[in-house]
């Protein structure tokens, strides 16, 4: 199968029917084999109803639906799980992706062999103050700080070869780092192709500014995860021995103090009554409770939960 195309949705019924007719279109003009995954992050309008109408008329049309909104990572660590196509497209229900940009992005990965491809909407029309400004200020936190080199880290137009999709874990918020992901599991060629943004047609965006603010700290997140995940000890444990080292020595300096001030006969205080004592214990104090938590986070990666992401209520055509 040439083309996986994966669109998680939150009550998009309005745009559909649209949706599905332009991809269909784009398919049959490029004569691909494909499959496309609608994965409903548990809409409350009639989204699901018009994915299963698809999945009767047309056998390769396939669909999720969650038993509750969990989350946009959660729909694609979903999709990602079902794909079985050579090429997996992700791209957002709202119609602001356009999908003639398929055939672009699927020459990109199987001829230019790129492992993922990301979309770069230059042109946007959105708010330059409630999302322009804001998005280029992510996207230049997330650059720095990933060194993965993309201007444009939200778009939700991507291709990746099958092989990166089953080779990353996606949680939590973590759908605009996927990018980052595939790099920290080894997928080295990632590109980049600029896209048409088109203004959204129907409905309202369903995220606000905070997105921006859980975004960073999604960032602050993956770096620690890309770092340290899966040697904890070796931050923690090193601030923990270094902390505790230093207040040992303050407190041995202070204690070393007074007993010099006792044998030659000078005025000296209680020891309880310097304040450098109370710093050299709190820091000793919070130098074991560090060392103690890289040594909780080694066992914790060794007994990962199994707890469920998210919860599928119905599928259809899998």
């Amino acid at each position: 199968m040439n083309l996986s195309i994966l669109i998680p949705l939150l009550n998009e019924e309005e745009s559909l029917k649209e949706l599905y007719t332009w991809i269909i279109k784009v398919m049959q003009s490029n004569n691909y084999s494909y499959e496309i995954i609608f994965v409903d992050d548990g809409s409350t309008d009639n989204s699901w109803q018009i994915i299963e109408g698809f999945s009767n008329e047309n056998p390769n049309v396939k669909g999720i639906r969650f038993m509750k909104n969990f989350g946009k990572s959660q729909a694609l660590h979903a999709g990602f799980a079902k794909a079985k196509g050579d090429v997996i497209i992700t791209m957002d229900a709202d119609l602001q992706d356009s999908p003639d940009e398929i055939p672009e992005l699927y020459e990109m990965i199987i001829t230019q062999k790129f492992d993922l491809v990301s979309g770069w909407k230059k042109k946007r029309y959105d708010s330059v103050v409630a999302k322009n400004l804001p998005s280029k200020l992510f996207n230049w936190a997330a650059r720095k700080t990933s060194g993965v080199e993309l201007n444009d880290f939200n778009c939700g137009l991507k291709a990746y070869k099958n092989v990166v999709v089953k080779n990353i874990e996606v949680s939590g918020e973590m759908h605009r780092y996927i990018p980052v992901l595939a790099k920290n599991a080894g997928f080295a060629k990632i590109g980049e192709k600029v896209v048409i943004h088109q203004a959204r047609k129907y409905g309202e965006t369903k995220f606000g500014m905070e997105r921006f603010i859980n975004g960073f700290l999604d960032l602050i997140t993956i770096w620690f995860l890309s770092r340290f995940g899966k040697r904890p000890m070796h931050l923690f444990g090193a601030m923990g021995s270094v902390m505790f080292i230093i207040g040992f020595l303050a407190a041995g300096y202070i204690g070393v103090s007074k007993l010099y001030h006792m044998y030659t006969g000078m005025k000296y205080t209680l020891v309880t009554n310097n304040p450098w004592f109370y710093i050299a214990l709190t820091t000793m104090i919070l130098g074991t409770q560090l060392f103690l938590a890289g040594f909780l986070g080694e066992i914790i990666l060794r007994t990962k939960s199994n707890e469920a992401r998210y919860k599928v209520a119905r599928e259809v055509n899998f």
